[in-house]
């Protein structure tokens, strides 16, 4: 099923085609001034200089070719060329019961299906997840959802950060702390303790003691450096003490992770790109892409075209110690060999941007990539408090992302509270808080992805629990409200065994029913821009579409069942096609709020 824009550029490709000019050209768009018509093309504007013609006199000839044609209607040519016209009620119609039996809803999937590994996580071992993880958690999943539902193979990974100095910190401070543990005793041998000596809430004290430590403490912060040289080589207690660590970690992120929808198909970090690391700068020096540089190994990225420097990639320190460029190095080198992806996308704060500078520039100079595989940086800007600055806790601290959420969700708990008249007889407090937690979690994600992720926002709770204007609780109030209509229609002995839609009678049903046949067309350009908002922004103008109809309209004391019918066969489509989106959003609908 061909997506609506695709039908009317098609019809008017035809047009111009006809008239002898370029269908190329016939580019169909929604209207930029909806109350002179519903859509437009400009083309004939395009053409004017090769033709040597005036556009409106093109744009007139396009349009005496128009009048016949059974999807357009009130045609207007305007100055300097633009082809104004309405779709066809009768074509609207017929589309929209096109979509109603497609599984779809005229969404065609991709044709050709790629493999899209999408890196969004980043989060460190021993670390609490907090507000600084928030963005590419949500916008990571969101884009993964949106590419599978177009049809392709997507691929999240959380890539952990489990390899770094944080681990000689950690484990050096356990080691001053707890000197006597087996894992600190050279001569041990054997099996080592299956349960670990610590606990996630030790490992956030010795990790917050031990950063702080390094930074006063030159001594401490060598030691650290070496312990993190020892667990890189494999040392048997150090190395166990970092499965110990691990796991611990991952359990307590996967908590977290969960509470919040975001699930990785790939739970990876960066020691195991490690493996690689050897053979990749051995081919990298033997080809002559890695030379020595103030006792540093660098591979150098900069172009002649480069308005800025971009200084080398550095691979090894001159300790010998790996960085974030290495291990990022290598494991597009794991990536490549285990799934031969058609892209990589990192999802990662724009600040980072001449990091994946370097990296990209690094694996394409060097072969770690064919020509033909996409590294991509989704950069996103910073979640903002009201002051305009980065947010931060009451104290100025960073705030950690589980407090986040139960702060949220006790905001939007007290809100149902307060509204208890609405709720139905006989509703728990525990139905009361699970319900508060799936739009909390639906007010968060919303708040964030209808921005633009390279942009800023400001994290407003007080206008992101909101029941009214562009927010998460109203779209899912919208759906609510179309859910509780269903339910009473069949309560009242009905069904809709086979929805089916009627002429539009008033401008309100037509102007929902334009939007809802802009599905597919929305859905791609959220996938070719990576561009969740855009979704937003579509469920926000439905929403607002749909509860203007359901205000101008009788539906369930409507006396004319055909018209009921139809009204309801609208609410069936309305309903599937934000249950959708939010879904690829990553937020779900409760059945009553």
């Amino acid at each position: 099923m061909d997506k609506f824009l695709i039908i009317l550029t098609s019809e008017m490709g035809r047009a111009f085609e006809a008239c002898g000019y370029e269908r190329e050209k016939a580019a169909v768009t929604l209207s930029a001034r909806p109350d002179l018509c519903e859509y437009q093309c400009s083309g004939a504007m395009a053409l004017a200089k090769k033709v040597r013609k005036a556009p409106l006199e093109i744009a007139g000839e396009i349009a005496g070719k128009l009048k016949d044609s059974g999807l357009f209607t009130r045609i207007q040519v305007l100055s300097p060329g633009f082809i104004n016209f309405n779709v066809s009620e009768k074509f609207l119609t017929s589309y929209l019961n096109e979509m109603l039996g497609d599984s779809r809803m005229g969404c065609e999937q991709s044709r050709e299906r790629k493999t899209i590994i999408v890196d969004y996580g980043g989060p460190n071992v021993a670390k609490p997840l907090h507000v600084g993880h928030l963005r590419s958690a949500i916008i990571g999943e969101s884009v993964k959802r949106i590419g599978r539902y177009m049809g392709h193979e997507m691929i999240g990974d959380v890539h952990i950060g489990d390899w770094g100095l944080q681990m000689g910190l950690i484990i050096t401070e356990l080691k001053h702390r707890m000197p006597d543990l087996v894992y600190f005793d050279d001569e041990h041998i054997g099996e080592y303790p299956e349960k670990a000596p610590f606990t996630i809430a030790d490992l956030e004290s010795l990790y917050t003691a031990a950063s702080s430590r390094a930074k006063k403490d030159e001594d401490f912060k060598e030691e650290a450096r070496q312990a993190t040289v020892f667990l890189q080589s494999r040392k048997s207690g150090y190395y166990e003490l970092w499965r110990h660590i691990l796991n611990i970690s991952v359990q307590d992120i996967r908590k977290i992770y969960d509470h919040l929808n975001v699930h990785f198909e790939l739970w990876y970090g960066e020691s195991d790109a490690e493996a690689y690391i050897p053979d990749m700068i051995d081919r990298m020096q033997k080809e002559g892409y890695a030379y020595e540089s103030e006792g540093a190994l660098v591979v150098d990225v900069s172009c002649e075209e480069d308005d800025k420097e971009v200084v080398p990639c550095i691979l090894k320190k001159s300790d010998g110690a790996s960085l974030y460029t290495t291990t990022d190095l290598a494991t597009i080198v794991q990536r490549e060999k285990d799934f031969q992806p058609d892209m990589i996308l990192y999802v990662v704060d724009k600040r980072q941007e001449m990091h994946f500078l370097q990296v990209f520039r690094c694996a394409r100079k060097t072969g770690l990539v064919p020509d033909g595989t996409k590294l991509t940086h989704l950069g996103f800007g910073t979640m903002n408090g009201t002051d305009g600055k980065p947010f931060k806790t009451r104290e100025g601290g960073v705030m950690r992302l589980e407090v986040l959420m139960k702060e949220i969700t006790g905001e939007m708990y007290q809100k149902m509270e307060e509204n208890s008249r609405n709720r139905p007889e006989g509703l728990k407090k525990e139905e009361i808080l699970k319900t508060a937690e799936t739009v909390a979690v639906a007010a968060l994600k919303y708040g964030d992805l209808s921005n633009q992720a390279s942009k800023d926002y400001v994290f407003d709770m007080e206008r992101f629990l909101s029941f009214e204007g562009n927010s998460g609780p109203y779209i899912l109030y919208t759906i609510v409200r179309i859910k509780s209509i269903l339910n009473k229609y069949e309560k009242m002995g009905r069904n809709l065994e086979r929805p089916m839609v009627l002429i539009p009678h008033d401008r309100s049903e037509k102007n929902l029913m334009l939007i809802l046949a802009a599905f597919g067309a929305v859905m791609e350009a959220a996938y070719e821009e990576f561009a969740p908002h855009k979704i937003c922004t579509y469920i926000y103008d439905l929403s607002n579409a749909f509860n203007r109809f359901y205000h101008e309209t009788k539906i369930l004391i409507q006396t004319d069942e055909e018209v009921q019918k139809s009204h309801l066969s609208l609410l069936v489509l309305c309903k599937r096609i934000l249950e959708t989106c939010i879904d690829v959003l990553g937020f779900s609908a409760p059945d009553s709020m």
